[in-house]
């Protein structure tokens, strides 16, 4: 297992974390992260990370986004494609990559060929978060139009609209996808997939930061203080707090192993740390381990050194089925949400978005490594000059 964090000073930080035997039936399994690498790739400040079974990608200010291979513990290159910050990366499984950024574009990539399958305009602003449904047929993007817009990943195409009140800065499905949450500064909007509306709204006391579901009914919240609160979806009433850091938390990520449901922590402070969850979640959490890193964090990822896991995983030949009678389902009770029609065989899939392997990279989507980026930009403003 490994911890990676970023940060405004450049750098990624990897922390291998190693479980000791417990001392006794009394005692607390004690956890020791340890020093691993530290990877300065980006020319500016870190902004997202996201992580499969086998790499970890960052995104920076610096508009592009970095791979680096966790089986070997080397950089693998960068991807530049976008013009803005990259504000943020997901994988789906192991062949799929989707990044948004400042420049209003969310880009789909392949992972095993690190080509641009797919660039799309999503938002008239920034795209500022994305999430993708656990089906991987869906996902949701908010950014700085006031819109919440739903994508149909088989298609490649935006499949419906929503305007918001305000800019909201997160979006994020529930484990089995039956609901969202759209953050607004301090207030969670939690809608149910089956009427695509509001069912009720959380306020925190200041502007979150990170959001994370332990269970389909519970969300973790944090934000510009150093507390961290676990919410009912349901009831909306605050089960538990406890203080987590110092100082603002800017980051969260939750995963579940053998006899374990832990949540990590990165904050401004410097501090990672790592939590058991306890079953009953009106309980705070125990502290496992915690490390500093001295640096001014800013966003957190957990690599775990496994076999893919199967939920997170395209179907064989890393395609997206046809429309399975669950999907019809969950299309029909969300109504707009998305509109296609039902009847998709291998070849209309092979034709769009997520699965597209056909599609050839244009100019600046491929693997670039970190040394020949440079030159690619210079040869580029060259190749400007002389057009004008």
């Amino acid at each position: 297992m490994e911890l990676v964090a970023g940060c405004y000073e450049q750098v990624l930080f990897g922390f291998a974390v190693r479980p000791e035997p417990a001392a006794g039936d009394d005692h607390e399994q004690k956890w020791t992260p340890v020093a691993d690498f530290t990877h300065h790739a980006h020319t500016a400040s870190l902004s997202a990370v996201a992580v499969n079974s086998r790499f970890v990608v960052t995104g920076s200010k610096d508009e592009t986004i970095h791979i680096y291979d966790m089986k070997k513990k080397v950089d693998h290159g960068a991807l530049v494609h976008h013009n803005g910050t990259i504000t943020c990366l997901k994988f789906y499984g192991n062949r799929h990559l989707i990044s948004g950024a400042e420049d209003g574009v969310i880009c789909v990539w392949d992972a095993k060929k690190w080509e641009c399958l797919k660039s799309i305009k999503a938002h008239k602003g920034h795209v500022t978060f994305l999430s993708i449904h656990p089906s991987g047929k869906l996902a949701l993007s908010v950014g700085t139009d006031k819109t919440l817009r739903t994508w149909n990943l088989v298609e490649g195409r935006s499949a419906f609209i929503k305007n918001i009140k305000q800019n909201a800065h997160i979006v994020e499905w529930s484990p089995r996808g039956e609901k969202y949450v759209v953050v607004m500064l301090n207030k969670i909007d939690i809608y149910q997939l089956d009427t695509a509306s509001v069912s009720g709204t959380i306020t925190n006391e200041k502007r979150i930061s990170s959001v994370t579901f332990l269970s389909e009914s519970v969300l973790a919240v944090a934000g510009d203080e150093e507390v961290v609160r676990f919410f009912d979806c349901d009831s909306l009433m605050c089960l538990c707090e406890f203080k987590a850091h110092d100082n603002r938390i800017k980051d969260m990520f939750s995963f579940e192993i053998p006899e374990h449901h832990v949540i990590v922590t990165a904050s401004s402070d410097g501090f990672v740390k790592m939590w058991k969850l306890k079953q009953n979640k009106k309980v705070p959490p125990s502290l496992l381990c915690e490390v500093k890193t001295n640096a001014r964090l800013t966003c957190l990822g957990v690599w775990l050194d496994r076999v893919t896991d199967t939920k997170e995983s395209l179907p064989p030949a890393a395609e997206p089925s046809p429309v399975s009678k669950e999907e019809s389902k969950i299309k029909k009770e969300a109504g707009n949400i998305v509109q296609e029609e039902e009847r998709q065989s291998k070849a209309n899939t092979k034709k769009c978005g997520l699965t597209d392997d056909s599609n050839k990279p244009t100019k600046g989507n491929s693997l670039v490594s970190t040394k020949k980026r440079k030159m690619v930009e210079m040869l580029e403003k060259k190749k400007k000059k002389k057009k004008i």
